[in-house]
């Protein structure tokens, strides 16, 4: 497979494999994002191919997650799908990671997941084969994995807030940011389902490193609470979110 770095430089000239859109909402709220990000140190490598088959990482220190972890990569996304899938593409890419982590002497790489597989995170399984293992977890079961490139005491931990992740707030609270493309087509759509239906539901943008470094969730590209409980993760379509308000 041949790769792409995707940086500020051919940005607009490039397609985003995870917005591989006809909504020029997603793809614009991507880009601005990542053009913000590259000056953090964001790198993004895709494949040649039109397809979803990309990673996407950044310094840790720089990520937009709730984690403390000094001298590590954070992979914000790894994802191969479609008929790219089952090729070794997603080796491939953590491998260039994994050289790059060499490259900057980076104490190793981290990256979010669960005890049991869920929609828009890392595959459990997938990580421990390749060597990960656990180091923190978060209540509602999200976990931080590691790999380390250097003998460090110091191991990635969520921030005690993101640890315990509880709001006070009533109803339903939606914390996102503009690292995910999706959250600008259905962020609004389940926004304006909730009003027509008299449900609570306010929204919480995300717009900067130190606001989503304090939130009081492990994952924050998109987390929903109700009635101060964590429900999800899973970025929600109409039809789920309704079957969600029905229940």
């Amino acid at each position: 497979m041949n790769y792409i770095d995707v940086t500020k430089d051919n940005l607009d000239q490039e397609h985003i494999c995870c917005a591989i859109s006809s909504n020029d909402m997603q793809v614009s709220s991507k880009k601005a994002w990542m053009q913000e990000r590259f000056r953090d140190g964001l790198k993004f490598i895709k494949s040649t191919e039109r397809g979803k088959c990309f990673i996407e990482y950044i310094p840790a220190e720089n990520a937009w997650v709730p984690i403390t972890a000094d001298g590590y990569l954070y992979i914000d996304c790894l994802w191969v799908s479609g008929s790219l899938k089952g090729h070794g593409y997603s080796s491939e890419l953590l491998e260039r990671c994994m050289a790059d982590a060499e490259i900057q002497k980076k104490n190793g790489i981290c990256i979010l997941s669960s005890k049991k597989k869920r929609g828009f995170l890392a595959d459990p399984q997938w990580l421990a084969h390749k060597g990960f293992a656990v180091c923190d977890e978060a209540d509602n079961g999200i976990q931080l994995w590691y790999l380390p490139m250097a003998n460090h005491k110091d191991l990635p931990k969520f921030k005690e807030k993101a640890k315990h992740p509880h709001i006070d707030e009533k109803g339903y609270v939606l914390y996102y940011t503009d690292q995910c493309p999706f959250n600008a087509k259905y962020v609004p759509i389940i926004k304006e389902l909730a009003d027509k239906n008299n449900v609570p539901f306010q929204t919480i943008h995300l717009q900067s490193k130190k606001e989503a470094r304090n939130a009081p969730t492990p994952v924050t590209s998109y987390a929903l609470f109700l009635d101060g409980k964590y429900v999800t993760n899973e970025i929600l379509s109409d039809k789920k979110f309704l079957k969600m308000i029905e229940k």
